[in-house]
């Protein structure tokens, strides 16, 4: 079992002011798989001042110091990507072939990403008779979610430092070994001491400290839309900047000339991937009226092919939701879907056949479903997918808006006219089209309830950034 009890603060391992430990569950078996410390406000306050004093020489630092050390953190962290993989596994369920792919090697990617733009990023520019200059915004905290840990952790703490920020991060307490893993990767990469700093927590001990701290200068933020208005409203007194990537109900549009079996299969699968714990998941999937049956039977034929067990298993196509916590909020959303009217097409309450122990869910998929009912409201953050028919396309516009959500959305059809215009019509920072998705290049935000800011590529540097206008300096 792994044990983890110190923070990472000013370049060493540390012990918490106040000792307090935390067990964290393998949701696959329900077991401990690791301990951790859980910090306080005084733990935030050591790391901010450390972020604080390095940020004096690191904010202006070359950049050629910058690329040599992200450079360092993409070699460390390709030899780390197994042990990366294992503890994802372990912490939060994903089977160990999305684990190694997807969700070790997304962290690769954005840390490689922010190398290659910082090459040639340009932080000067002209603007009229003003010399523009782009500076490193200070002290950021970072708060990541447990869904996709190290990709969070990657996306926010790359760009940083690429720009000359230093940076207090609090990974998830439900899923922190990515954290720990990250840190060590940090420490044998060579970055200077208080640049990255990592103090573990909860949300109102750490969470809460980082996001009102007067020595942070920002804060980026992934997790829920209640959480984040919490962090926006700590942060409020000593107005800092708050970006936020927050939750979703994304539609996928199939049009009626689409290729049935093709677009259903895609929505499904990609609804059930990472067991549906994706913000950006396609969860309302809104189909012709004329076309719901045949599409309740491909996506029953779909879901008969999932493989739901232990991650580690090879066979594995699907692992457990994170927590009991999530297992028994999904379960009473499958039974209010159930109770208010929708089709069970296929799934429903209980565990699958066969799994007495884990956080497993049966892959669900609703039919008939109207946008006035609980699952299609809330954000299930499980594999429960909600079929809805619409007679216009203007209908099928309509309810796609109709949310206070704004992450992704999905349009589907062999008409590109057709297509683009419906897509242009949805409100939503990322649309995919016909399968189609972005790379680690693309900004990934959203609209209204889903948050602010952009991550990812060029667009994520910004965040990061501070504008300063030379006048008369040309």
């Amino acid at each position: 079992m792994r044990v983890y009890d110190k923070f990472y603060i000013n370049g060493e391992w540390v012990d918490p002011v106040t000792p307090k430990s935390l067990d964290v569950i393998n949701p696959a078996n329900e077991q401990v798989c690791a301990t951790i410390s859980i910090g306080s406000a005084a733990d935030v306050d050591k790391a901010a001042m450390a972020a604080r004093n390095a940020f004096a020489t690191f904010g202006r630092s070359a950049r050629e110091e910058r690329i040599a050390i992200l450079a360092a953190l993409v070699e460390t962290y390709q030899k780390r990507l197994t042990d990366i993989a294992d503890a994802i596994s372990d912490e939060m369920g994903a089977p160990s072939k999305l684990a190694i792919e997807a969700q070790a090697a997304s962290g690769l990617g954005h840390l490689a990403t922010a190398l290659e733009i910082l090459q040639s990023y340009e932080f000067e520019e002209m603007a009229g008779n003003s010399r523009i200059i782009k500076e490193p915004i200070g002290v950021c905290g970072m708060i990541t979610p447990w869904n996709w840990p190290m990709n969070q952790i990657t996306c926010k703490v790359g760009p940083a430092l690429a720009v000359g920020c230093t940076v207090v991060l609090k990974p998830s307490e439900v899923a922190p070994l990515s954290g720990y893993l990250f840190a060590e990767i940090v420490d044998e990469a060579g970055v200077p001491a208080g640049v990255f700093n990592m103090v573990n927590g909860d949300g109102p001990g750490v969470g809460t400290a980082i996001s009102g701290h007067p020595e942070i200068d920002m804060v980026s933020f992934t997790g829920s839309t209640r959480a984040g208005s919490l962090v926006a409203q700590n942060a409020a007194p000593s107005i800092k900047r708050v970006t936020q990537e927050l939750g979703g109900k994304s539609p996928n549009i199939l049009l009626d000339d689409v290729n049935l079996e093709e677009a259903v299969t895609r929505g499904v699968m990609h609804m059930y991937n990472n067991t549906g714990q994706s913000c950006n998941a396609p969860s309302r999937m809104l189909i012709p009226r004329a076309q719901i049956a045949a599409a309740e039977a491909i996506a029953a034929k779909v879901t008969e092919s999932v493989v739901v067990g232990d991650p580690k298993a090879e066979a594995t196509t699907m692992g457990p939701v994170v927590s009991e916590v999530q297992f028994n909020k999904i379960q009473g959303l499958i039974q209010a879907g159930i109770d208010e009217g929708a089709t069970l097409v296929c799934g429903g309450a209980g565990r699958p056949d066969g799994l007495e122990h884990g956080y497993f869910i049966k892959p669900t998929v609703f039919s008939n479903v109207s946008n006035d009912m609980t699952v299609a409201k809330e954000e299930i953050f499980g594999p429960v997918l909600v079929m809805m028919p619409y007679d216009s396309i203007e209908e099928a516009i309509s309810v796609a808006n109709d949310t206070p959500y704004g992450l992704a959305g999905y349009v589907q059809g062999n008409n590109m006219d057709a297509v683009m215009n419906v897509a242009s019509q949805i409100r939503a920072g990322n649309i995919n089209i016909n399968g189609g998705s972005g790379d680690l290049h693309t900004p990934f935000g959203g609209y209204k309830q889903s948050g602010n800011g952009r991550e990812w590529g060029a667009h994520g540097f910004t965040d990061y950034l501070e504008v300063k206008a030379l006048s008369g300096a040309a």
